[in-house]
């Protein structure tokens, strides 16, 4: 059952005219006519360079950021429709942990109060309601009941990211987007972390939207990996067949650069090495956006936008020359 359907959806930024620009107001491109759908309980990996918009999509699917284009469902509501009355109620079922745990807390409350604000705005808890559910959940966690009292520059990383997890859990959200919860801590803490997060889903039915520009840390928990470039979807499809069968260059790139912990297999194997930089987003290439730095690329991919259409059963892929083993297999 498909809990979220994104339909075209398009997040563009009208950025300030400067002295010296000409004509209109330069657009930036952000997110760019994307569509998907994330199963009831499943884990949906979504990666890419730092700047394609990942995070972008994320907050536009919470409305957190308006939509400039496009359909977001969420089970049987359009959420993009909702006014916003409506959209506050709306958002106890879709919650978001946010990348920066030290920024994301404010350091002049406890956590306790923290965790009980989203209660305090959404329902009609009682005091000792909102007090035994801050527990509950701080326990939940891997945290103590004691913590509630603390403030969070008392705490680690590890530990401000597992109380951002509460405060998201709080209202008891069938959906939660992950923007990149791990990428500011230590390798050995993203593991805790990223199990914590599996745990969790177990118990209580999560579906996630996990952002992260680590691949192989989003295929340890990803049932289906999204790739994206410079606001457009590249690539869709199984954890492991995007690791076994990777149909798209640029995913090719992306898993060539993942070190295998063997040094002889690491010295034979082949590495794809991107030329140029990514191009930006207020001017991007006509054609394939990803043509410019391409190994494969034809005059074609610099005219035509490659569809984005399903190459093979449950694989979906943006590129002329997907299904062309001899042009796009170079790995």
């Amino acid at each position: 059952m498909e809990i979220v359907q994104v339909d075209k959806i398009s997040k563009h930024f009208q950025l300030k005219r400067s002295f010296l620009s000409l004509g209109r107001s330069p657009v930036v491109k952000a997110v760019d006519n994307i569509s998907f759908s994330i199963e009831k309980g499943e884990t949906l990996g979504l990666v890419g360079e730092s700047g394609c918009g990942k995070s972008t999509l994320g907050r536009t699917i919470l409305r957190l950021y308006e939509p400039t284009d496009g359909i977001i469902r969420f089970e049987d509501t359009n959420v993009s429709e909702l006014g916003r009355e409506d959209l506050r109620k709306f958002r106890t079922k879709m919650q978001i942990v946010f990348q920066d745990s030290y920024s994301s807390l404010n350091p002049r409350h406890r956590v306790g109060d923290i965790i009980a604000e989203p209660m305090m705005i959404h329902t009609e808890m009682e005091p000792k309601e909102i007090k035994d559910r801050i527990f509950e959940l701080l326990k939940l966690v891997g945290l103590k009941p004691m913590h509630a009292q603390r403030f969070p520059h008392e705490f680690s990383g590890g530990q401000r990211q597992r109380i951002n997890i509460a405060r998201a859990l709080a209202l008891y959200p069938r959906f939660v987007v992950c923007d990149e919860p791990i990428s500011a801590l230590d390798v050995s803490i993203q593991a805790q972390v990223v199990n914590l997060l599996q745990d969790l889903q177990k118990k209580l039915g999560i579906t996630y939207l996990f952002i992260a520009h680590d691949l192989s840390m989003v295929q340890h928990i990803s049932d289906r990996i999204a790739v994206m470039y410079l606001g457009r979807m590249m690539e869709l499809t199984t954890s492991r067949q995007l690791f076994d069968d990777p149909l798209h260059p640029y995913t090719q790139s992306l898993i060539s650069a993942i070190p295998i912990p063997n040094p002889k297999r690491e010295r034979e194997r082949g590495h794809i090495v991107l030329e140029g930089e990514v191009p930006s987003p207020v001017n991007p290439p006509a054609g394939c956006v990803f043509h410019t730095r391409c190994p494969v690329a034809e005059e074609k991919c610099s005219r035509e936008v490659p569809e984005y259409r399903e190459a093979k059963p449950g694989h979906w892929v943006a590129c002329h020359f997907a299904l062309d083993d001899d042009k796009v297999k170079i790995l």
